[in-house]
């Protein structure tokens, strides 16, 4: 179990039994390498539970995600991390993240 700081998602699903898992972190620029941290620690228990698995749903893979990073003002960023998947890999990352 891996415990996030900065990520809090939030769940939906699509009627093919997609499930997204989105998140959206605004804190002051000196915190934002933490946040990218987080996304990259996300990303790594990806790729070594569901390797080779990454793309676009709708062509069969198993998980999928998009990644933005934006300076709001000098004080503050903004990053949004969407991670999707089947089934199975959605309650997979709900179990190893304890993501409600």
């Amino acid at each position: 179990m891996t415990e996030l700081r900065y990520l809090d998602f939030d769940y939906s699903e699509d009627t093919e039994g997609h499930g997204t898992f989105d998140a959206m972190a605004t804190t002051s620029p000196t915190k934002t390498r933490e946040v990218l941290a987080e996304v990259a620690q996300v990303l790594a228990w990806a790729n070594a539970n569901f390797p080779e698995a990454q793309g676009a749903l709708e062509d069969g893979a198993a998980w999928d995600f998009d990644l933005q990073q934006a300076r709001e003002t000098p004080e503050l960023d903004t990053v949004t991390f969407s991670l999707g998947g089947t089934a199975e890999f959605c309650a997979a990352l709900r179990a190893h993240f304890k993501l409600d």
